[in-house]
C-alpha cells in the first residue's frame, strides 16, 4: 500500500480534513482520538468539520477496522449539549457500527457544578467498519468465583427464562474478562510523566490509549490519530511497535508531540 512521503510514523502539521485526503481507501487498523468537543478546552481558536471528517475517516479505515472516539458534553444553560451522542448517531449513518459504548472513568475531578452530582467521566464510543478484524481483550479482572467447576453454559431467552446454551464441564478461570468502565489516574505526573505534555487542555492518559491499542490491533498496524494533540496517541503507538500517523493543525501542539517521540525513555 502507497502512502505519501513522510507519512508514517510521523506528526503532520496541518488540518486533518485536508490531509487525510491524501491518505489510501481502507489503509487505516485503528483511529484512536479525541476531538475538541464543544469548547471545554481552549483549543487555539481552532474549529473542525465534524461531518466532512467523519465521512474522511470512514473513507480510510480498513474493513474490519476500529475508531475508538473519546468524547464528552458541555453544560450550556443547565444542559448537557449531547453532541456526543448526535456524533454517534452521525457514525452509524455514514455506516459504521457501534461496536461498544465504553466509559473513560477518571479518579478524580476539578471544578465540580453544585446543582449536579460530580461528572467524572468520558465516553468511549467503540465504531468498527463491519465486525472488528482484531480483538485482544485485555484480562485482568479478578473473578470472584475463580476455581468453581461449572456444568454448562446458560443464557437468558427473551421471556425471561433461562436456557443451557451448551453443556459442557470447565472451572472458573482466576482473572477474566475487564468490564467496559475503565479508570483511570489522571492530573499532573499521573496522565504521563512526560511534563511538557501539560501544556496540552485535554489530554487522555497513556494507559488508555495503550489499552486501546493492545485490544485493537498487532504489532505493525497502523495507528491514526486525526486530534494528535500532545501525541499521546503516537508516543504509545511506537512504545508498541504499532506504525502511525498523527495529524495536528497546532504548531505549538506538533512540536510538544514530535519531542515526545524523540525522548530516548518513552516510560
Amino acid at each position: 500500500m502507497k502512502y505519501p512521503d513522510d507519512f508514517i510514523n510521523k506528526v503532520i502539521c496541518g488540518d486533518c480534513l485536508e490531509v487525510m485526503k491524501d491518505l489510501p481507501d481502507k489503509s487505516v487498523d485503528l483511529v484512536l482520538t479525541s476531538p475538541p468537543y464543544d469548547n471545554l478546552r481552549d483549543y487555539q481558536d481552532y474549529s473542525f468539520d465534524f461531518e466532512g471528517i467523519a465521512k474522511e475517516l470512514f473513507r480510510v479505515i480498513k474493513q474490519g477496522g476500529v475508531m475508538v472516539w473519546v468524547v464528552g458534553d458541555m453544560m450550556v444553560d443547565g444542559s448537557e449539549t449531547g453532541t456526543s451522542f448526535n456524533q454517534a448517531i452521525y457514525f452509524k449513518e455514514i455506516g459504521f457500527n457501534l461496536h461498544d459504548t465504553m466509559i473513560y472513568k477518571k479518579n478524580g475531578i476539578s471544578f465540580p457544578n453544585p446543582l449536579r452530582y460530580h461528572q467524572c467521566f468520558e465516553y468511549m464510543f467503540v465504531f468498527s467498519k463491519g465486525q472488528p478484524k482484531t480483538v485482544h481483550l485485555i484480562e485482568d479482572r479478578k473473578n470472584s468465583l475463580a476455581g468453581e467447576v461449572k456444568n454448562g453454559r446458560w443464557e437468558r431467552q427473551k421471556s425471561g427464562k433461562i436456557k443451557l446454551r451448551a453443556k459442557e464441564n470447565y472451572s472458573m478461570k482466576e482473572v477474566g474478562a475487564r468490564w467496559n468502565i475503565w479508570e483511570y489516574e489522571i492530573g499532573y505526573n499521573k496522565s504521563t510523566k512526560d511534563k511538557l505534555a501539560f501544556e496540552h487542555p485535554a489530554m487522555f492518559p497513556e494507559a488508555l490509549a495503550a489499552d486501546h491499542i493492545k485490544s485493537w490491533t498487532n504489532e505493525e498496524d497502523l495507528i491514526l490519530d486525526p486530534f494528535n494533540g500532545s501525541g499521546t496517541t503516537t508516543k504509545m503507538a511506537k512504545l508498541l511497535k504499532r506504525n502511525f500517523i498523527g495529524i495536528e493543525i497546532s504548531p505549538k501542539y506538533c512540536k510538544i508531540a514530535e519531542e515526545r517521540l524523540r525522548q530516548e525513555i518513552l516510560l
